[in-house]
């Protein structure tokens, strides 16, 4: 919006060029995502309180001191994220990029999804929400749209491609391949983030962390120097990424101040489904689906956990974890929730160096 502005109404002031520097409207859209969530996020939490008597509903076979610890507190934190992101990208993003319209349609579509799901846990008071088979198909259909319009936004000599780590270029697979893959990424992502939400601010440092290097690789692939000297797929207009990626590092930590523990909210599914489905919008954009799973790789191994744990018990009978996700087994080992939030940030951090110096190692 204010590119257009600057664009149309303003381009002889002097001093306003500096708008039009991809880096500047970034540093922008952290300020003001983290300046609506601070000053929306008391009101909000408020209101929440006031609607949600009871609070999240806490899952009855879940670790027992979260029936004492995180009774009552509200959930759908992630409205207040979803709406300092969109207005942040909005007012700071060129809105005639098809990019950053995609992945807003991914995002607020998961998001919505992710609200029906918490108002029919709270209204049933129970941490049951819509069908799983349900919100699957849902997150199916919503997925082929976004990977289709991807599809038709990135060069057409590379929309059929997959960027693997360590090699300079792309690999062409057939066109079902990939959208079965990217079906895969953007599903898996959104309910890997859903998955890590179980502590007070453990998920929303680690999507702060993919999200900053996600925006980062979105810079290097619009650019075409920096993407040809370290031989990332050059995509034009994907810079602008970079925008919507920094209002999510803003909103983020504006919402990490209510959800720090002890948590004030939770994001919920609100929150939780639609940034997964921002992040994995954004690296299949970008052509670095594969360099998203080691960045985002604390919610690879949620979700893995989960995964083994199910087969394993249905298949033998026997559980490998303690309890599953990852982040109630290392509870029930004596871990505190700070410790084991705190080292899963140090993880992620761990992991996002990792995942960007693959950029480089080719």
């Amino acid at each position: 919006m204010v590119l257009y502005f600057l664009n149309n109404f303003f381009s002889d002031i002097p001093g306003l060029a500096i708008f039009n520097y991809l880096t500047v409207r970034s540093v922008c859209a952290i300020l003001t995502s983290l300046s609506i969530c601070l000053i929306v996020g008391p009101r909000f939490i408020k209101f929440m309180e006031n609607k949600q008597k009871k609070g999240q509903p806490i899952r009855i076979d879940g670790p027992p001191s979260h029936l004492l610890s995180k009774k009552g507190t509200p959930t759908m934190g992630g409205i207040l994220i979803l709406l300092s992101l969109i207005v942040s990208t909005l007012i700071w993003s060129d809105l005639e990029n098809n990019f950053i319209w995609i992945v807003l349609y991914s995002t607020l579509s998961f998001g919505i999804l992710g609200f029906i799901d918490d108002m029919k846990k709270i209204l049933n008071s129970s941490s049951d929400g819509v069908l799983w088979k349900i919100k699957l198909i849902f997150q199916i259909l919503i997925s082929l749209s976004v990977i289709y319009l991807i599809i038709n936004s990135v060069p057409e000599f590379i929309n059929y491609s997959i960027s693997l780590p360590f090699l300079k270029s792309p690999w062409a697979v057939y066109n079902w391949v990939f959208v079965l893959f990217s079906l895969c990424v953007l599903v898996g992502t959104s309910n890997a983030v859903n998955l890590t939400d179980g502590l007070d601010g453990l998920a929303i440092i680690p999507v702060m962390i993919t999200a900053s290097s996600m925006g980062l690789i979105a810079y290097l692939a619009g650019n075409y120097i920096f993407s040809h000297y370290l031989y990332i797929q050059f995509i034009p207009g994907a810079g602008e990424l970079t925008v919507i990626c920094a209002a999510l590092f803003g909103s983020g930590l504006g919402f990490l101040w209510f959800n720090a523990p002890p948590a004030m909210i939770f994001m919920g599914d609100t929150g939780s489904l639609s940034l997964g489905a921002l992040l994995a919008s954004v690296a299949i954009s970008v052509k670095h689906e594969i360099v998203l799973f080691i960045i985002g790789g604390i919610f690879v191994l949620e979700a893995a956990s989960v995964i083994i744990q199910v087969s394993s018990y249905k298949l033998t009978g026997r559980r490998v974890f303690m309890m599953a996700p990852l982040h109630h087994h290392y509870e029930q080992k004596g871990w505190s929730e700070a410790t084991v939030v705190i080292r899963f940030w140090i993880v992620s951090l761990i992991l996002a160096i990792i995942g960007l110096a693959t950029l480089k190692v080719r």
